[in-house]
């Protein structure tokens, strides 16, 4: 007694100081989250554990406690993995969320919140108990509670102002996590210095330790009773049981860590940590027995009797104060939560507040004072009469009542919510009447052993109360729940909540068209600003815009927004307002399983399928691989009409991606698929032939199947509808359409010339006769110019013919040099005489050298087409630039006009029969094929710029004849 109440409030002030600069270096952002976000720091938060209580009168018994929370987290791949999956899904941040939601009721959740009440707060009494007994012993004050309501008051202002903050109001906070660290680091420090006075200062080391044991110690360990068998496997179920539902303990793990990683590590990190954590007690227990402090302190208390001097007092004080501040911090918050979430809004509904953030923060925090303030008046009238021991245990199996009902939640779908509510209330009966009614009333124990358990009645009351109490609660529960039916909500939720299970919702249609119509509807309930916010932080979430419309997108927006309304203000509350604001359709048809929202539940949950879960899953994904990566186009659509399947190759073709469409109704998607499936859908046949779409890379030609799929044994119907592109099959067969007619039309010109050569032969003859019969100079020109156009005609004719046979020109011709100048003034001289030359401007640009080989009457031919055409397209003015010049190993000749060019749609069939850029009657067609004829004759290629390169208007015709033309020569 060697401290004032002065200074121990300037040594209890400044511990929390110390924390409450920690947090505020967290939130300024001095500490990084590398350092925040560590697992060790995720594992040290964990760390709120610690007794002395029982290892005076249980010897090693005392490690029941460490040894049940250890176990617990060793199975954390089994049993916190999957709570803490369906607590970050669905945004559930207590027991009573948890229950609420897998019950499907608001009342299950006020009930859990109330037993949690009751089982906490002789805990959070024995908080403050250990504080105001850790100041009576350093200071001797008469009545140490006054000092310890001023530290509550500062650890509840504490968790007021980092627990709970603005934006923040259930989430996770850095802050809080790292104070919760530092408080384990600073409680281990401190207990493992305690043991190191206890082993170094004490007893002198191992080996004065050793033969103080073997001595004078005997006697203290023959007072020691050893926990019988059943009793240690009891306490070994209780503390594993606190692990699991203790609401501080579920707030830390399954609220602040989200970390599925952390947790796992945490499963062997943490069992380490209690291992150092129990070291030092049996060290300072003996070192307190050997210096006598044991006839004079509880055993809880025995590390200030350790020494006189203030420094281990102090240390063992800050220990303590360590442990305390941490565990009423985290209650303090879960039950303002738990209280908050299931008990006032469930009684007062928020309806359009008009800040309901600030509203659900202040009322959190004034329930975080009330909360701790409860624990103050709780010891103070009930605690100062009981030891820590019965306290504790009151708590323990207090809140073990939830046990079976957490395992059936986890492993049993048949479980119901009138069994669990039965189960329960028999269960918490008998804690009420054996445990906790005697805390308040300080009567003795009322012990309910049934019949065939007589042989409970000798044991002690805490031993007794728990068995029958939780056999009663379980075996009420198995027995309700199979005598009573489940409702269809209940077995949704069982599915969400059981290990082995995915859920599989209803493909429902809403009211509200898009996320825009969510904000309207919600604002009725949450007003404006926050429902804005919550659904802008749900599409964000998803990744959608708040104009998709998709029934898909719209269900999963309302499954967000569902998920982070339960994390506000609990799922009982959240449910209400989705169900009542955001209604599915009543006039909807007959739901079907949204096999969408499976398949992607498989996807991310198939990392965890084992044996023939997983060899099943293995097909599943093959069928569906290989759907995806047909090379025709597929698509599937429900009996509701909304799109359930877009392969990779119908993306390809439509250029729209699956994950934008998928969900869809097929009168939603974008033209032409929409109509284009519709008429498929709707059609009597099972096909459509070479439909004609217009797609972004021109007009396709597109078949269409359908098969019909039967629903059968509730599997799900539907139309599957596969997607052929056909276009190049309708290009083939129409290329043969137009080669059986170009053959056609040879045949034509075969018959035609044959039929005019005969006339033009003899028309040849007699004007070869006429020259011979007359002497008249006029006669003979006459003569002659007859002569010349019969020849003319008879080489159109071959030219004719020569088409006719497939391109095979005529051979045996004899080429003479020919100057391409004179050809092209030639043919200028025969335009200027069809028609006036005054409105276009020829410019003959060819150089008399170098001549090429062949035929100059063909040739001449070529170049009055081309320059013809090209007056043609020409305007009154325009000039039509004629040029020669070397190239390889032949002569490029280029005409170039100035006119309005040649539309692209055509430029690739100008050399096909009357195929013209003419109106109607003013072009046969046949020019340009003439033209390409010749020049192939000649071992030439041809060449059409429309408009030439660097001009906007105009067209170049390009004409390559070889110097030294080889017989039988390809063309290039």
């Amino acid at each position: 007694m060697n401290a004032s109440l002065a200074g121990m409030f300037a040594l209890g002030t400044g511990f929390l100081l110390v924390l409450f600069l920690c947090a505020l270096a967290v939130e300024r952002g001095a500490i990084g989250t590398r350092i925040t976000r560590h697992p060790l720091i995720y594992t040290l938060a964990l760390g709120v554990y610690g007794s002395l209580e029982l290892a005076a009168p249980s010897g090693y018994g005392y490690l029941a406690y460490y040894l049940g929370v250890a176990g617990a987290f060793l199975l954390a791949p089994v049993l916190l993995v999957p709570i803490q999956r369906m607590t970050r899904t669905y945004q559930l941040a207590s027991l009573s969320d948890l229950f609420a939601f897998r019950f499907r009721s608001r009342w299950v959740g006020t009930l859990i919140t109330l037993i949690s009440l009751l089982a906490v707060l002789p805990l959070l009494a024995l908080q403050v108990q250990t504080m105001g007994d850790a100041i009576f012993l350093m200071t001797g004050a008469a009545s140490p509670s006054l000092l310890a309501l001023a530290f509550c008051a500062m650890i509840a202002l504490f968790a007021m102002l980092f627990g709970a903050r603005q934006g923040r109001v259930d989430g996770h906070h850095d802050s809080l996590l790292a104070v919760l660290a530092l408080s384990s680091l600073v409680k281990l420090v401190a207990m493992l210095g305690l043991g190191a006075f206890a082993l170094f200062v004490v007893f002198e080391g191992p080996a004065d330790l050793q033969a103080w044991l073997d001595g004078p110690g005997q006697a203290f360990q023959a007072g020691v009773v050893q926990p019988d068998p059943a009793h240690w496997r009891t306490l070994l179920l209780l503390f594993f049981a606190a692990a699991l539902l203790m609401p501080h303990i579920f707030h830390i793990i399954f609220t602040e860590i989200h970390s599925r990683h952390a947790l796992l590590q945490a499963s062997w990190a943490l069992p380490l940590f209690l291992l150092l954590m129990a070291l030092p007690v049996p060290l300072i227990l003996w070192a307190g027995q050997q210096l006598g402090a044991g006839d004079l302190l509880p055993s809880a208390y025995l590390a200030f009797g350790l020494s006189e001097s203030l420094w281990i007092q102090s240390l063992a004080f800050i220990a303590g104060l360590a442990a305390t501040s941490a565990t009423m911090v985290l209650i303090a918050l879960a039950l303002a939560g738990m209280i908050l979430n299931h008990v006032l809004l469930v009684a007062h509904p928020p309806e359009a507040q008009p800040d309901l953030y600030r509203w659900l923060l202040w009322l959190r925090r004034s329930l975080i004072g009330a909360v701790v303030l409860g624990g103050w008046l709780f010891y103070r009238t009930v605690g100062v009469h009981h030891d820590l021991t019965t306290l504790a245990l009151a708590a323990f199996v207090g809140m073990a009542q939830c046990l079976p009902g957490l395992l059936a939640l986890l492993y049993w779908p048949g479980a119901n919510r009138k069994g669990m509510v039965a189960g329960l209330v028999a269960g918490l009966l008998v804690w009420l009447l054996g445990l906790w009614g005697p805390l308040l009333t300080g009567l003795p124990p009322l012990v309910l052993i049934p019949p065939g358990l007589e042989a409970l009645a000798g044991e002690p009351e805490w031993y007794a109360i728990t068995l029958v109490s939780l056999a009663g609660n379980a075996l009420v529960l198995i027995l309700v729940s199979l005598a009573t039916p489940t409702s269809e909500g209940e077995r949704a939720a069982a599915e969400a909540c059981s290990v082995d299970a995915v859920i599989r919702p209803k493909r429902l249609p809403l009211d509200a068209a898009n996320g825009e119509e969510f904000k309207a509807c919600l604002a009725r309930a949450l007003g404006d600003e926050v429902a804005r916010r919550e659904v802008d932080r749900a599409l964000d979430d998803l990744g959608l815009s708040p104009l998709d419309g998709r029934p898909y997108a719209l269900r999963r927006l309302r499954d967000r927004l569902q998920a982070n309304l339960s994390g506000l203000m609990g799922p009982s509350v959240a449910q209400d307002i989705v169900d009542r604001y955001l209604p599915y359709r009543q006039d909807a048809p007959r739901a079907t399983g949204d096999i969408h929202y499976v398949e992607s539940r498989l996807e991310a949950y198939r990392s965890r399928l084992t044996g023939l879960a997983r060899e099943l899953d293995g097909l599943r994904r093959y069928h569906r691989r290989t759907l995806t990566r047909l090379p025709v186009g597929l698509c599937a659509f429900g009996e509701d009409g909304e799109l359930l399947m877009w392969n990779d190759a119908l993306a390809a073709l439509s250029s729209i991606e699956g994950d934008s469409v998928i969900g869809a109704r097929r009168d939603s998607l974008p033209a032409p698929w929409g109509e284009l499936l519709g008429r498929i859908l709707a059609a009597p046949h099972r096909q459509l032939y070479k439909q004609p779409v217009t797609l972004e890379g021109g007009v396709r030609y597109l078949s269409l199947h359908k098969a019909e799929l039967e629903s059968e044994d509730s599997e799900p119907g539907g139309m599957v509808i596969l997607v052929e592109d056909h276009s190049e099959m309708k290009w083939l067969e129409d290329e043969l359409v137009h080669a059986a007619r170009l053959a056609s039309i040879g045949q034509l010109a075969a018959g035609v010339a044959h039929e005019i050569g005969n006339p033009i032969t003899g028309i040849s003859s007699l004007a070869q006769n006429l020259r011979y019969d007359t002497e008249d100079p006029e006669i003979l020109e006459t003569a002659e110019q007859i002569q010349q156009l019969t020849d003319r005609v008879s080489r159109i004719v071959s030219s004719l013919v020569g088409f006719a046979h497939g391109g095979r020109h005529l051979g045996g011709q004899t080429f003479t040099p020919v100057s391409l100048a004179e050809v092209t003034d030639e043919a200028i001289h025969l335009i200027h005489l069809a028609r006036s030359g005054d409105d276009v401007v020829f410019e003959n640009r060819c150089p008399d050298t170098p001549r090429v080989p062949g035929d100059a009457q063909r040739l001449l031919q070529v170049m009055v087409n081309l320059l013809g055409n090209a007056r043609d397209a020409s305007d009154p003015g325009d000039r039509v630039v004629i040029e020669a010049t070397p190239e390889a190993a032949g002569l490029r000749l280029t005409v170039t006009d100035e006119g309005h060019g040649i539309d692209e749609r055509v430029r690739d069939h100008l050399f096909e029969p009357f195929i013209t850029t003419k109106p109607p009657g003013e072009g046969t067609g046949l020019g340009l094929p003439l033209v390409y004829s010749i020049v192939a004759e000649h071992h030439g290629q041809i060449e059409i710029e429309s408009p030439p390169p660097g001009r906007e208007r105009g067209t170049r015709i390009s004409l390559w004849l070889p110097l030294n033309p080889q017989e039988g020569e390809t063309p290039r």
